[in-house]
């Protein structure tokens, strides 16, 4: 992940609702959320929603696909594992070691594997 990237996507989840709507989508996995379930869960406006979704599609975290009349919204792992790695890159002034649990630990790679099975 470049630096711009990076700051993109720190940008996006630099808003409450945003950082919210994201957690809220990580999850839930690789089955995601209808925009209409993302909206009810957390108490939003669904044109208010709608911006916070656009945001964070342009920032790469989250996909969207359409089901029907349905638009259906998931995080974006892959992008969420470059942005871990981006943060993680010198982590420990170059003892990995050291940053190693956090890169152990139950993380988005291993969430997707429970989702694919569930």
């Amino acid at each position: 992940m470049e630096k711009i990237d990076a700051l993109a996507a720190l940008s996006a989840l630099g808003q409450e609702t945003r950082l919210d709507v994201y957690r809220l989508l990580v999850k839930a996995g690789r089955a995601g959320l209808a925009a209409g379930e993302v909206a009810e869960e957390l108490g939003v406006l669904p044109n208010t929603l709608s911006n916070h979704l656009a945001n964070l599609s342009r920032a790469g975290l989250v996909r969207q696909t359409r089901e029907g009349r349905v638009l259906r919204y998931t995080a974006d792992f892959a992008r969420m594992r470059g942005l871990l790695d981006y943060l993680m890159a010198d982590c420990c002034g170059g003892r990995p070691e050291i940053c190693a649990p956090f890169m152990e630990g139950p993380g988005c790679s291993e969430h997707e594997e429970k989702t694919k099975t569930a």
